[in-house]
């Protein structure tokens, strides 16, 4: 089918099946269960994750062992901060826009979500002090690199600026980094962890590096916190995903996982550019932050334009969107914002994909957005 007649999904943020290292996974598959590991990964095992994929990460990170935990996806460690940490009331901020999903977990868990604006270089941090002297929340959720779902990193100044008013006010970080081995330009900046790590929490996963199949997160933190996370988990799921973190260690511990995440680079940042590129070609009046990694980038459309009008006219089009609402704290923020994802699309369905963008944008607007 030709690609003009073809649905493009600017919606859910994938990897590229591509990209997935099926040869090499299937290697390492077959040999947690047949390897030296193959009873501890067949039975019941301790909640904290498979002994030897923690070690790895502990000396990747340069932390102890017991300062790591793992977890079917990274994700749910927010679930288990909300069952294990937090008590419903609680105030949880967050930066505006961010994740959709940990918003749909903080509401599921009764919390108080208050956002903080988010800027080109990170979130707004006058308007966090600002909070802070009325109200201390129990913890901040914050994404520093190539941010979901506007793009955006935060500088290194507002790294150490926020490090150092979560030390003065008492709060905590949770710090989201799947995306920060997927820098495709510029210079890496120390993690939140890294500044404060007795402030942060630090979760991740292997969601984007390696497949989201194999169901392997973890997260960084003191000893304590996470004894306190092992217990929820525990009695949620007994014991976690052996086989895919052992899979995983095998992965990493043959020296796979470099050449894969240079892979990726190489691949994913030319679908960055191309969707930069496009945007500047056909839709030079919406406004964007332009990402140095990661999965995403979102646009602010000019006034008059509403989410619910452009996604009906952009599926008219075969154009599936997001609702970009859904980033919110408070949904009505978010009407004229949206977030494009492009790891998951050939350069070709970006350009096609961006073109019946600036088509309906127009339909929806009637305001000039370039030729198409």
């Amino acid at each position: 089918m030709d690609i003009a007649e073809r649905p493009i999904n600017f919606t859910r943020g994938v990897p590229a099946e591509e990209t997935f290292p099926l040869d090499l996974l299937a290697e390492c598959a077959a040999s947690a269960i047949r390897g030296s590991h193959a009873q501890q990964v067949m039975q019941y095992g301790p909640s904290l994750g498979f002994s030897p994929l923690r070690e790895w990460l502990a000396n990747k990170h340069d932390v102890p062992t017991d300062h790591v935990m793992l977890a079917n996806g990274s994700l749910q460690f927010l679930d288990f901060i909300g069952l294990g940490v937090l008590q419903r009331g609680d105030r949880v901020l967050v930066e505006s826009p961010t994740y959709d999903r940990t918003l749909t977990l903080l509401r599921r868990h009764g919390l108080q979500i208050g956002g903080i604006p988010l800027q080109d270089d990170g979130p707004d941090l006058a308007a966090l002090e600002a909070v802070l002297g009325q109200e201390v929340p129990k913890l901040m959720y914050v994404i520093p690199d190539f941010q979901n779902p506007s793009g955006a990193t935060m500088s290194l100044a507002k790294r150490e600026r926020l490090v150092a008013l979560a030390r003065r006010y008492d709060v905590r970080l949770l710090e989201d980094a799947p995306y920060r081995p997927l820098r495709y330009r510029g210079t890496q900046l120390p993690a939140l962890f890294d500044l404060a790590p007795e402030r942060t929490l630090y979760m991740s996963s292997f969601t984007k590096q390696i497949s989201p199949g194999v169901r392997v997160g973890y997260l960084l933190g003191e000893p304590a916190m996470l004894k306190k996370l092992a217990k929820v988990a525990e009695d949620t799921y007994i014991t976690p995903n052996l086989v895919g973190a052992a899979a995983v260690y095998e992965f990493c511990q043959r020296g796979y996982l470099d050449n894969q995440l240079k892979s990726l680079r190489t691949l994913y940042s030319e679908r960055m550019d191309v969707l930069c590129t496009t945007l500047r070609e056909l839709l030079p009046s919406a406004k964007w932050i332009e990402p140095d990694g990661g999965f995403f980038l979102s646009i602010t459309l000019a006034e008059g334009t509403t989410n619910e009008a452009l996604r009906k006219n952009a599926a008219a089009l075969q154009l599936n969107l997001s609702d970009g609402r859904g980033f919110f704290p408070v949904p009505s923020d978010g009407e004229r914002f949206l977030r494009l994802p492009f790891c998951a699309l050939t350069p070709d369905e970006i350009r096609e994909g961006v073109r019946r963008l600036a088509q309906a944008v127009q339909q929806t607007s009637n305001q000039p957005v370039g030729a198409v």
